[in-house]
């Protein structure tokens, strides 16, 4: 609904600076002109042109990782459920930053910090209205990526959760699952 590679830059420019490695950030389409799920289609789309194109772009494609920063984590999240399955992509790791990762349910971080902090509950039921097109499941694996049944063998993750975020519960979730399943996190 929000956001660009304009207004991301400052957070992609010092990730690069201070990990010393090739950053690839993607422009994705945004609702409400575009609803879901053209966003994951255009997550899955680069994560999937940047591992074939490794080379060309001198980054390691054994060393590939995905990430993205609120809605962006949820995409990187659902773009490395895709890749595991079917085996299209290696990813090495993945980077969730603040990642907005459950609709089925309302978290307490939610309830807590749902107004007068980062972001209201008003902007997300609104963001969310604008995003799903009429009769979506929220309970998707690709809308709630803490939905999947099997997380077994995706990648190593990093998850950034803040203390006053209203995501914080689910990003927090999502990393028990993953180490319940033994992932690296």
């Amino acid at each position: 609904v929000a956001g660009s590679i304009e207004t991301h830059d400052r957070i992609a420019t010092a990730l690069a600076d201070a990990t010393g490695c090739r950053l690839i950030s993607v422009d994705y389409r945004l609702a409400p002109e575009h609803k879901f799920p053209a966003a994951i289609e255009d997550a899955i789309a680069a994560t999937e042109f940047v591992a074939r194109n490794a080379t060309s772009l001198g980054i390691d494609a054994k060393r590939l990782v995905v990430g993205g920063d609120s809605a962006g984590g949820t995409l990187a999240a659902v773009a490395c459920q895709h890749a595991q399955p079917n085996a299209i992509v290696a990813i090495a790791a993945q980077c969730l930053i603040c990642p907005v990762l459950d609709f089925q349910e309302i978290s307490p971080s939610r309830q807590a910090f749902a107004d007068d902090h980062l972001i209201g509950r008003a902007t997300l039921d609104a963001d969310l209205a604008d995003y799903l097109p009429d009769g979506a499941d929220t309970a998707d694996v690709r809308v709630s990526p803490p939905r999947a049944i099997n997380v077994k063998g995706l990648p190593t993750a990093i998850i950034h959760t803040a203390e006053f975020d209203p995501m914080r519960d689910e990003g927090n979730a999502y990393a028990r699952k993953l180490l319940a399943a033994g992932v690296s996190v």
